[in-house]
């Protein structure tokens, strides 16, 4: 949706690349002219980043961070710096999908890793051999929409008993014991994005994100956020509808106790999906629901 998150952010002079990946947004804003800071939690994805954007790093156009967007300041950026533009794609980054070894794929032989940056306390395989019953059955029905979920935990518990688990394909014949034989591709990613969302602490950390990087933005500055998941793109669209209302107090309260302001508006009325072109060229946008909005000047 490079397209789109230009022309969002086509008023910024300074972005904050919250998810730097690849750099193919990053390297956008730079040919723009723009002034760009990248924060990773992958320290390969960084590295490669880097090397991509060299010449723009040595011009002092860019610099890229190591840590998670959200401890940026754990990440080294000053409290005090703020942004026209901040950008954040979250997910999984193709580089990270693409190489197996770092187990985000369910394809035959691949590790249970799933882990974006070192800062992750466990690894899928760990998770799954140590969470108890009653959580992981709360993990499945919450970030897989499961309705079999206490089953599944079940079946997981059962078979981690007889051998722990330690690849793609443990996981995939557990969910296969469970949705039966014609269970594939799309089940299986349901599972195992809910695993990741885990693993990396995903939700819980976007929204302890969201108030910190609207604090991040120049007066007028748009905050645009590009989710693949149900619960991410829940989190955002309330977050925003919040900011953009001028009264927040309970409906009983007979007096507004508030700010009575709105901080900003949403910029994006519904989440804008990628164009059927996109989706062709890159199957993985798909699921991708782009929304933004401004703080007020």
């Amino acid at each position: 949706m490079l397209h789109e998150i230009e022309d969002l952010l086509a008023n910024a002079s300074t972005v904050l690349d919250c998810t730097l990946g690849g750099g193919g947004h990053s390297a956008a804003f730079l040919e723009r002219g723009m002034r760009v800071t990248g924060v990773d939690r992958d320290p390969r994805a960084l590295a490669s980043a880097r090397e991509r954007l060299a010449d723009y790093e040595r011009a002092g156009q860019f610099r890229a961070l190591l840590g998670n967007y959200a401890d940026l300041s754990g990440a080294g950026l000053a409290d005090v710096e703020k942004f026209d533009g901040i950008l954040l794609d979250l997910g999984v980054s193709s580089h990270q999908f693409d190489d197996l070894s770092r187990g985000f794929s369910f394809r035959e032989g691949a590790p249970l890793d799933m882990r974006m940056g070192t800062d992750a306390d466990l690894d899928a395989a760990e998770l799954l051999n140590t969470i108890d019953e009653v959580d992981l059955s709360a993990l499945l029905r919450a970030y897989a929409d499961e309705p079999r979920a206490a089953r599944m935990a079940r079946e997981i518990i059962r078979r981690r008993e007889r051998r722990p688990f330690a690849t793609a394909d443990d996981l995939v014949d557990a969910i296969r014991a469970v949705l039966g034989p014609r269970s594939g591709a799309p089940d299986f990613a349901r599972i195992f994005q809910a695993v990741r969302i885990a693993v990396n602490d995903e939700l819980a950390g976007l929204e302890r994100a969201l108030p910190a990087l609207r604090e991040r933005l120049t007066p007028g500055g748009v905050l645009a956020i590009i989710s693949y998941h149900s619960g991410e793109d829940r989190l955002v669209k309330n977050a925003f509808r919040d900011w953009s209302a001028s009264c927040t107090c309970p409906p009983r309260l007979m007096m507004c106790a508030c700010r009575g302001v709105p901080l900003g508006e949403t910029l994006t009325r519904r989440p804008v999906n990628a164009t059927d072109d996109e989706v062709e060229s890159n199957t993985r946008a798909r699921s991708a629901r782009l929304r933004a909005w401004r703080l007020a000047r």
